[in-house]
């Protein structure tokens, strides 16, 4: 029997007002229903900003040490449940049975660092001009803050919002991916056995034409952090600038990785292949552009081919190495693109446009060569498993090409030429760049973020930034 979940509002799991629900399915198997959650409406949202606000002053009154302690436990209590909160990610989300630990272990990890920074938080003492002057600044919550997360990440992504807030006095309203809400619900039940004050958090699921626009909207919120598409992301933004908001937006990639000719071709390869198909390429960081030398060329697409056709595709409960897309729609997304990158003219090495036999949403892994930095497959965001190749015969043209599209989230170059390397760090027009390594993976401890068309560009997420978005700074002058 399907089990039925609730919101969680002012320290309560309550029913939406609307009495409506949704299912939530496995990925490689859409027969299994993975748990039924509620379909909030306004309502519902409002009732949790309420309950937010109501919580503020309080919370924003608590200790720094308190509530450090807090987010400690909260650690501990996702620790002690890693084994469920992975499998729950597998099965919600699709993801290979590795990555879903990794993505829980993040959340674990980010949790302890912030209990640790809501122990420091404060300002700085500087010196006055005036005599019998003390002058200093005092960090204070910025109030209540409304958090959209999407499905890829479902707790890291949550974690890495929540957590800093909650280190700052901020209260949330939170909403969850409808397509995969049950670890972030998970991740509450971790929150509240920690003993989160009633009303700090509110967890409410259901659309973003609902619930996120109230959340967005409402004129006790502050400040919104969203995560997701380019195209939602920006209406997110415009709407909470109307009424005044902080905003922090997260959004699209299109990541390049550069391989020069003094590269290790092999190594070139393993970068790329695990940038593009990790996480079945469902990452905003995932590697979508290999734009890469002619010197090296033929050989580096003939080993992203082999790394390609070496994928074993499946059920992460199964110990496949790659998973499902997350839903139907996204599977069709991806292989709609495939049959463009066809029609567009670029060589598919390997890979299918056409649907996997049996269940699941599965899709193989494909690779293009002969790409056109102007066709569409080089050009939009796909979030599937999906590389292009781009043939380049000059670093110049290479960097032409890395920043010719309307985003700057993540890029890298694979060289040996130390010049190269210190130039693209220069010359990126992306808010994180590596040399000789994947497009994706974060440090938790150092700013996150995007340029142009991937972020608001307004305040990072992630380490010292990251508690930035959720403080106002105050100046004090003392004469004594």
């Amino acid at each position: 029997m399907t089990e039925t979940y609730h919101n969680y509002v002012d320290g309560e799991w309550i029913a939406a007002e609307t009495g409506e629900t949704f299912e939530t399915h496995n990925p490689a198997d859409p027969s299994d229903v993975v748990g039924e959650f509620q379909q909030s409406g306004a309502e519902d949202a409002e009732r949790a900003v309420e309950a937010a606000d109501a919580a503020s002053e309080e919370w924003a009154a608590t200790p720094g040490p308190e509530r450090g302690a807090i987010l400690r436990e909260t650690s501990q209590n996702l620790a002690e449940r890693k084994e469920e909160l992975t499998e729950t990610l597998v099965r919600e989300e699709g993801k290979a049975r590795p990555e879903a630990a990794g993505e829980v272990q993040r959340a674990i990890d980010i949790f302890a660092y912030y209990a640790t920074k809501a122990s420091d938080l404060g300002g700085e003492v500087k010196s006055s001009s005036s005599q019998d002057t003390t002058l200093y600044t005092v960090n204070e919550p910025i109030g209540v803050a409304g958090l959209i997360t999407p499905w890829n990440y479902p707790i890291a992504i949550p974690a890495w919002k929540i957590a800093p807030a909650l280190a700052t006095g901020t209260t949330i309203v939170f909403k969850p991916a409808s397509i995969a809400p049950s670890v972030a619900r998970q991740l509450v039940e971790c929150l509240d056995d920690a003993g989160l004050p009633d009303g700090v958090l509110n967890y409410v699921t259901g659309p973003g034409s609902s619930v996120g626009e109230t959340f967005t909207t409402h004129e006790a919120v502050d400040a919104v952090s969203f995560t997701g598409s380019s195209a939602v992301g920006n209406m997110v933004g415009d709407q909470a600038q109307e009424t005044g908001k902080r905003i922090q937006l997260e959004m699209g990639g299109k990541n390049p990785v550069l391989v020069m000719p003094s590269a290790d071709v092999d190594e070139a390869v393993d970068i790329a292949a695990s940038g593009a198909f990790g996480v079945t390429g469902q990452a905003c960081t995932a590697t979508s552009r290999a734009i890469v030398h002619e010197d090296v060329y033929e050989e580096f697409v003939a080993g992203v081919v082999d790394a390609a056709e070496s994928i074993d595709i499946g059920a992460g409960l199964d110990g496949a190495d790659m998973g499902p897309q997350v839903a139907e729609s996204e599977r069709d997304s991806t292989l709609e693109y495939v049959g463009i990158g066809v029609d567009e003219g670029a060589t598919l090495e390997t890979g299918s446009d056409e649907a996997s036999e049996g269940d699941g949403y599965f899709v193989e892994p494909a690779v293009f060569s002969d790409v056109d930095p102007d066709m569409r497959i080089a050009q939009e965001e796909i979030f599937g498993p999906v590389l292009a190749v781009i043939p380049v015969s000059s670093y110049e043209e290479a960097v032409d090409v890395a920043n010719g599209v309307e985003y700057g989230l993540s890029a890298s170059i694979v060289t040996q030429d130390l010049s190269e390397a210190h130039d693209f760090v220069d010359d990126s027009e992306s808010g994180v760049v590596k040399v000789n390594e994947k497009t994706t993976g974060l440090e938790l401890h150092v700013p996150f973020g995007g340029m142009k068309n991937s972020s608001s560009e307004t305040y990072r997420e992630q380490g010292d930034a990251g508690l930035d978005f959720y403080t106002l700074s105050k100046t004090v002058y003392l004469n004594y």
